[in-house]
Formats: C-alpha cells, sequence, structure tokens
C-alpha cells in the first residue's frame, strides 16, 4: 500500500507538469493562430476602414448653398420688348396695312458691379425697344444699352438705383477644371431666381467649326433651359466663371449639355466696351488648322494636338516674332494649345498690345517666342475673313475696287470654288471697295457675289435660296 501511495504520489505531480506542459503548447498554438487570425482580422479592418474612407471622399457632397445665397441676389430677370411687323391677313398682306405688334422676350443677366453694370447675351436683347430689369427682390428698372458683341454674344447692360447693388465677382476662367462642380444661377421658364448644379463637362468647345464665330465655351451638364440665357455659371465659392448662353437641344428643351461664355472672355468684353465702346481684337496674324492623326500623317509630324501655321501675315506680330509655315503652336503663356478653340478662346480675352509667350514645335525642338498682338484688320462676314485691298493688288488685278478673302469658311463658298486671296468686288451688283462697306450688307438677302479669281478673272456666283439648303460644309482651316 506504501508503494501504492508513492507511486500515486509520484505519478499526480508528473501527470501535472504533463498537462501543464501540454495545455501550455496547445495555448502556445492557439496563441499563433490566434495571433494569426487577430491580426487578419486587423488589417481587413484597416483596409475596410481606408475604403470607407475613399468612399467617403469619392461621395461626399460638396456645399452650394454659399455659392446660392453669394449669386443668387445678384443674378437678374431681364425683359425685352420689341416690335415687329404682323401680317397675318391678306388685307394687310396686299395693303401694306399691317400694325407693328409687340413681342416680349425673358432671359438672365449677372450683376458685375455694385454701381449696376450687367452681362447678358445679345440674342437676351436684341432689337429691343425697352429693356426692363426686375432684380430677386421684386424690384423693377428700365435698363440702358450700353453696348452689345454679337460675335460672342454678350452685351452690357446698366440700371441705377440710389443703394448699392449686390454683385458677382469674376473668376479667372483659364483655371477651371474638367470635373469641377459648378452652379448654373437663372430664370428658366420666368422661374425666377433657379439654381441647378453639374460639373464641367468640357472646355474650349466651339458648336460650329465652320461658322464664322471664333467659340470656345465651357460645357456643363448642369441644366440649362429657355431664360436661362445669359445667367451665371459660378464655382462652389460663388465666383462667375461663365456667361451661359446655349443649350444642346433638338426641342429646345434641356437634353444633357449646356454652353457658357468663359469669364475671361466675358470680362474682357465688358471692359473694352466700357472703355472703349467697342471690343478690342487683338491677332496673331497667323492662319492654320487644328492637328490630327490624318492631318499629322499627311504633314509626317509626330503630334497630334495643336495648332498647324499655314501662313503668317507679314504685317502681324507672328510673322515679326519668327512663327514660320509649319511651325505648331502647343502653348501661350500658361495654357496649353491642343486646337483651334483653345487658341481663339484665349486670344480674344486679350487685346491689341498684349505680349504672349508663344511656345512653337518647329521639326523636333520647342522654342518660346514673344508674339505682340496687332489689331484685327479683318472683317467677319458671311463665313469669311475679308481685308482691304492694297493699292498694289487692285493694281496687279487690274480692277479698281474690292476686298480680299483671307479664310472662307462658308461651306456654299468653298463648294464653289472660292479660296483665299480671292478679290471680292460687287454684292448685289453693289460694288465694294472697303470692309466697312460690308456691314450694310448684313441683314439683307445677298443673291449675287462677284469675285476676282487666282488668276485674275471674274466670276460671278448667283445664289437660288429656294434649293439652297446646305450652308455650311467642313471647313477647318482660320485666321486668328
Amino acid at each position: 500500500m506504501k508503494n501504492l501511495k508513492l507511486i500515486y504520489n509520484f505519478s499526480v505531480p508528473v501527470l501535472l507538469i504533463v498537462l501543464a506542459v501540454f495545455v501550455f503548447t496547445e495555448r502556445k498554438e492557439n496563441f499563433k493562430q490566434n495571433s494569426n487570425v487577430l491580426n487578419t482580422i486587423l488589417s481587413s479592418e484597416s483596409i475596410n476602414n481606408q475604403a470607407t474612407q475613399n468612399r467617403n471622399i469619392l461621395t461626399r457632397n460638396p456645399d452650394f448653398t454659399l455659392a446660392a445665397e453669394k449669386t443668387i441676389n445678384s443674378v437678374v430677370h431681364v425683359k425685352n420688348t420689341a416690335k415687329a411687323k404682323n401680317s397675318n391677313s391678306l388685307w394687310d398682306l396686299f395693303y401694306g396695312n399691317s400694325d407693328d405688334r409687340t413681342t416680349i422676350g425673358t432671359g438672365s443677366g449677372v450683376i458685375v458691379s455694385s454701381d449696376g453694370y450687367i452681362i447678358t447675351n445679345n440674342h437676351v436683347i436684341e432689337n429691343a425697344t425697352q429693356i426692363e430689369v426686375t432684380t430677386n427682390d421684386n424690384k423693377s428698372f428700365d435698363a440702358e444699352l450700353i453696348g452689345t458683341d454679337k460675335n460672342s454674344d454678350i452685351a452690357v447692360l446698366k440700371i441705377s438705383d440710389e443703394s448699392r447693388f449686390p454683385y458677382i465677382r469674376f473668376a479667372d476662367s483659364d483655371q477651371t477644371k474638367i470635373g469641377e462642380w459648378v452652379l448654373a444661377v437663372g430664370n428658366p421658364f420666368n422661374l425666377t431666381s433657379t439654381v441647378t448644379a453639374g460639373i464641367i463637362s468640357a472646355k474650349s468647345r466651339d458648336l460650329n467649326d465652320y461658322d464664322s464665330k471664333n467659340q470656345s465655351f465651357i460645357q456643363t451638364d448642369a441644366a440649362v433651359n429657355s431664360g436661362n440665357s445669359g445667367g451665371a455659371l459660378v464655382n462652389i465659392n460663388g465666383d462667375l466663371i461663365g456667361i451661359n448662353t446655349a443649350i444642346q437641344s433638338n426641342n429646345a428643351g434641356f437634353i444633357g449639355y449646356s454652353f457658357a461664355v468663359p469669364s475671361n472672355i466675358a470680362r474682357k468684353i465688358y471692359e473694352d466696351i466700357l472703355e472703349f465702346g467697342d471690343v478690342q481684337r487683338g491677332l496673331l496674324g497667323v492662319t492654320g488648322q487644328s492637328l490630327n492623326t490624318e492631318l499629322s500623317n499627311e504633314l509626317n509630324l509626330n503630334i497630334t494636338e495643336g495648332f498647324y501655321v499655314n501662313s503668317t501675315d507679314k504685317s502681324m506680330g507672328a510673322y515679326v516674332a519668327g512663327i514660320k509655315e509649319g511651325d505648331v503652336i502647343t502653348k501661350i503663356d500658361n495654357v496649353d494649345i491642343k486646337k483651334f478653340s483653345d487658341l481663339t478662346g484665349y486670344l480674344n480675352s486679350k487685346r491689341p498690345g498684349d505680349v504672349l509667350k508663344v511656345v512653337i514645335k518647329r521639326n523636333s525642338s520647342f522654342k518660346t517666342l514673344s508674339v505682340n498682338l496687332k489689331r484685327s484688320t479683318y472683317v467677319q462676314f458671311y463665313g469669311m475673313q475679308l481685308k482691304d485691298a492694297t493699292n498694289a493688288k487692285l493694281e496687279e488685278n487690274k480692277i479698281e475696287n474690292g476686298v480680299v478673302v483671307v479664310v472662307n469658311r462658308n461651306g456654299t463658298l468653298y463648294r464653289m470654288g472660292i479660296r483665299a486671296g480671292y478679290i471680292l468686288t460687287e454684292i448685289n451688283e453693289q460694288k465694294i471697295t472697303s470692309t466697312s462697306e460690308l456691314s450694310t450688307f448684313e441683314n439683307e438677302n445677298i443673291y449675287q457675289i462677284t469675285f476676282i479669281d487666282l488668276n485674275g478673272e471674274k466670276e460671278r456666283l448667283i445664289f437660288d435660296w429656294l434649293n439652297e439648303k446646305n450652308w455650311y460644309c467642313k471647313r477647318n482651316s482660320w485666321t486668328t
């Protein structure tokens, strides 16, 4: 029995030790496993937290309330009253006794100074006999038309009051980014003080590459409808980056895109009208076209973006600075030039006398040249750019009068063979001696134009408007 007790006494501690070792080992293994599991959990939680943070950043909605509060009282309702002939009856048509009828158009405008200067679209107030402006606090004012620029569709109005007006400050539209949040503020469908939000979808957008207007719009998906024209496009700080002008639509309703004149252009036109009475446009003095893959392959160029120079005007700054045919303009100051509208958009914000840093690619190297902008001597007319003919040019062609075609972007005339260098001598059988005479034909039907071609031969074009359907065709060459 004693021996058994000894064995028992001895075996119990041994057994306890063995069990302790086993338990310790098992716990150690479990600890390792649990540690691995814990580490995995911690890592997963960390990733999930980071992912959540990223989602929050991506989905976080910007606060538009401040921008809306800053701008809504500075955007006004504009009413345009005009007179139009009313010839609805056969009696009126026969005897010519129709009375003038009153037409009313509406739009928006942006107060840009405390003393009541307003920027709107030219088409909002065009042909107006009376312009009435209503502010957001329901005060109405008779507005004075200070000046307009049809080419950019900008007009400047003035209202007066003893008190000062709230106004929107200009921002630098060149600094805007694609994807940036914006607000459109205006009066669509006579619904005053309306704010919509969207992003900048594109910049330097030309709605018609083949017309006579050098357009460079900011494109946005903010909802803009009839009545928004002339209203404000602002950033989330409530600063003006554009004047809402047009929509992309087949039924006069909003589909997905709207377009605004950049604030840098609108501001320049506004300041020009106030200081000079008209718009001061400066030119580089180059003729050319936007690069693309097809043209680059044709010209054996290794770049597909930029403005290719076809020729330079010897009287302009580009020629003086050393820009040559075959150069590609890639940047002006700090603005990248990828297409023609990039170039015109920036130039439209500058004046004659401004000196620009122009980066060109010539062969395989890049050069930076200083170019002094000169006053434009060209006139936009009928989809063409024209300039006065020199005496030498007239003598060379043995003619007494005419104006020279610098560039033709009128599709109809281009299909008829009209090219740069042609001389326009007559319109509707009236002699043209200078470009200043062309404005008299703006509102008239042109049925006949006479040109002198590159060989000195006379060409007379007669238009049948009943059968004319396609006015413009593709033409990518322009002058700026």
